[in-house]
């Protein structure tokens, strides 16, 4: 399925997760508003070409980087290095909301290699 608009023009794609919403798209970063829904998970993944910011506004994200765990309340962040292996997880029962800051030289979803995905997903 592919990406389409919110009411306000806005790239926004559903997943199996949850959803993200684009809010802002220019040459040198990406802001994102994720959501993850109660009991779901991103991939476990890594980005060649670019790092991540997440700064967590709504829930506790459980995140996963280079095979070590942290909590992560509202009102904090956790920063994603490029190449880091990382995930995130809502082990909540409300959705889990968190704005992704990507800088970097790409952010095409192609910049994306999945080690483990709950979804069939993963890369061979």
């Amino acid at each position: 399925m592919s990406p389409m608009n919110d009411s306000q023009g806005r790239e926004f794609d559903e997943r199996p997760w949850g959803s993200y919403t684009v809010l802002d798209d220019a040459p040198t970063f990406k802001v994102k508003q994720i959501t993850v829904s109660p009991g779901k998970r991103l991939s476990y993944q890594s980005h060649e070409h670019r790092g991540e910011h997440w700064f967590v506004v709504h829930g506790t994200a459980t995140v996963t980087l280079d095979d070590h765990e942290y909590l992560v309340e509202a009102g904090h962040a956790i920063d994603i290095p490029q190449q880091a292996k990382h995930r995130c997880a809502n082990a909540g029962t409300e959705p889990l909301v968190f704005i992704e800051v990507q800088f970097g030289e790409s952010f095409a979803e192609e910049d994306i290699v999945r080690y483990d995905d709950d979804f069939g997903r993963a890369d061979a």
